[in-house]
């Protein structure tokens, strides 16, 4: 069994800043990719952003310059820092990890249960 557990969601005032962390824990031999995503009410389950394994990184448009992605792979961990927030960024965050469980597995994604972010005007 593996499983993913988010913190650091919260209500923050615009402008105020934000850490989430996801760690996941259980049978766990190597983790690819690990990404966030973020659903706002109404709205399609969007990229916020994403890390590979070599520590590559991605942005959505919308947060570049204003996230960071990181990842402590000692720690089974991911990591988005979220500064300068906007009521638009007001979403449910959740995270994604691609895993494998022993050498010769594929790898499997898995999310975790999601944390609220909201951002008062």
């Amino acid at each position: 069994q593996v499983q993913l557990v988010e913190s650091g969601g919260g209500l923050v005032q615009a402008g105020g800043s934000l850490r989430l962390s996801c760690a996941a824990s259980g049978s766990i031999f190597s983790i690819n990719d690990m990404g966030w995503y973020r659903q706002a009410p109404g709205k399609e389950r969007e990229l916020v952003a994403g890390i590979t394994s070599g520590g590559s990184t991605e942005y959505a448009d919308s947060v570049k310059g204003r996230f960071t992605i990181s990842r402590d792979n000692a720690k089974n961990t991911v990591y988005l820092q979220m500064n300068s927030l906007r009521p638009e960024d007001t979403a449910v965050y959740y995270c994604k990890m691609n895993i494998k469980r022993s050498r010769w597995a594929p790898s499997t994604r898995y999310w975790g249960q999601g944390t609220q972010v909201t951002v008062s005007s």
